[in-house]
């Protein structure tokens, strides 16, 4: 059985009228699956089409890297103390 890693994906989308960058921190286990997940998602919420998204760098990381709190607590397995 495979392990699941965490990629930090950069990139930036380009529309006619709208161009960002962007950072998005995913978990599969590939680097191709990761750049899906990115290009799935960003797809949904900007309505952008995968020729107007650019994968500028794709990057394994270790979970005490992840930047994104709601992936950290599933990795690092942290709890909210209420």
């Amino acid at each position: 059985m495979s392990e699941i890693k965490i990629f930090r994906v950069m990139g930036e989308i380009k529309k006619h009228n709208y161009q960002t960058a962007f950072r998005k921190e995913v978990r599969a286990l590939k680097p191709e699956e990761a750049v899906e997940t990115v290009y799935t998602e960003l797809g949904s919420k900007h309505r952008a089409k995968r020729f107007q998204i650019n994968i500028v760098k794709v990057e394994e990381i270790s979970p005490e890297e992840v930047e994104d709190p709601t992936l950290k607590r599933l990795t690092l397995g942290e709890t909210k103390n209420v």
